[in-house]
């Protein structure tokens, strides 16, 4: 399955389910940072879109930013949007640390 890199760079709202500091419902850990989805876009998993909201420090429960990156797995159907504030920053090594609690269980890869 090709990743979703039509949003590489443009501006989405996505929809916060998972906010920073929250427990994942089934597995328990913390979400060390904002965790949504793109409402109406639904991936090859049959869910809607996932997201990562990167530079925010709080809480939300929706925003509108930038996609700077795709998160592949190579290993799994669920690719995942980075979504950053405009002209917010991040190397592939940084997005990969800050989304290291989710994906250390699958072989990710960062596009741009």
């Amino acid at each position: 399955m090709e990743p979703p890199t039509q949003f590489l760079g443009a501006t989405v709202t996505i929809k916060i389910d998972r906010p920073l500091g929250s427990a994942h419902p089934e597995w328990g850990f913390i979400h060390s940072l904002n965790y949504g989805y793109l409402p109406g876009v639904i991936a090859p998993d049959g869910e809607e879109l996932d997201a990562y909201l990167l530079g925010v420090f709080e809480p939300v429960t929706e925003y509108t930013g930038t996609c700077i990156a795709i998160i592949h797995r190579r290993n799994d159907p669920d690719d995942k949007l980075v979504i950053a504030p405009e002209g917010v920053r991040y190397t592939d090594e940084q997005i990969l640390a800050l989304t290291e609690f989710i994906e250390r269980h699958f072989q990710s890869e960062v596009i741009r």
